[in-house]
């Protein structure tokens, strides 16, 4: 039966201490009192640098049964490389420890950079490069290189499919060539709300839908209201009712709404049970 996770973009922001976080909650215990009140979560961490196997599992133990992780990849890999010269970044990320997470790993973010144009055989050649179960990251993660040496992990103990989604920022993607390309490798297009700044791209393109609500009137910053949190309801329940798992994170955290946004939208919709696996 297929399941709506919601939730945030990370979940270590100073001003939500006060506000969506009790006064004087450690912040250690940040994620577990996040990860009660959401279905879901967006590591975040991971776009800006490699994080420790240590990290990944306790993340992993904080949160309870049945939680999911999204993960965004690196812009090492999306914004410097610029998708280009990738093999060794990508068993590098694969490497770091998200494979702990085990069953509470969920789908793998790839936010391409608002500088980066369509280009057919590019993106072609990065999404035949993305892993299509735990094992199989598990063997690219093999490739790491020697920065990896006694700081990686990437054993499973069992396999399962892998997802992944694609956040576009350049119009020209908006084109029956990209999404001919994801529907070809299985991979989710997001749909991104960004109050118009970027392409909102909705189209399926994988057994599962991803969504990136960044604000629905002010990039980051506005707040989503009944009728708005109405509206991603029922887009949430159309893939429901189509068979589709459904992500949605909130990624409009400068003025503490991402969270009771989220929590609005959770209201709003039936509870997930166990997690599917990938």
């Amino acid at each position: 039966m297929a399941e709506a996770r919601v939730g945030i973009s990370g979940w270590r922001y100073p001003p939500w201490r006060g506000v969506f976080y009790p006064r004087g909650l450690r912040q250690a215990d940040e994620l577990a009192y996040a990860s009660a009140h959401v279905t879901s979560i967006e590591v975040n961490g991971s776009f800006y640098s490699l994080q420790a196997p240590t990290s990944w599992r306790r993340w992993r133990d904080a949160t309870p049964d049945g939680f999911v992780f999204a993960v965004k990849g690196p812009r090492f890999i999306t914004h410097l490389r610029r998708l280009g010269d990738i093999a060794t970044p990508l068993a590098n990320f694969f490497a770091s420890g998200l494979l702990e997470l085990g069953d509470k790993l969920g789908p793998i973010l790839w936010q391409l950079p608002p500088t980066l144009a369509f280009d057919a055989d590019l993106l072609d050649g990065f999404l035949k490069r993305l892993p299509r179960s735990r094992a199989d990251a598990a063997a690219l993660a093999a490739g790491h290189d020697e920065r990896m040496s006694g700081r990686s992990a990437f054993a499973v103990s069992r396999d399962a499919p892998l997802r992944h989604a694609v956040e576009v920022r350049h119009p020209s993607f908006d084109t029956d060539g990209w999404i001919a390309l994801l529907e070809r490798h299985g991979v989710a297009s997001v749909t991104a709300d960004t109050a118009g700044r970027f392409p909102r791209i909705d189209r399926t393109t994988a057994d599962f839908a991803y969504a990136r609500l960044h604000g629905d009137e002010e990039l980051y910053v506005s707040g989503y209201d009944d009728a708005a949190l109405d509206r991603w309801a029922a887009w949430t329940r159309d893939h429901l009712d189509a068979g589709r798992d459904a992500y949605l994170y909130f990624d409009n955290d400068v003025k503490v709404r991402a969270p009771f946004d989220a929590m609005g939208l959770i209201a709003r919709l039936p509870r997930p049970g166990p997690p599917t696996a990938g």
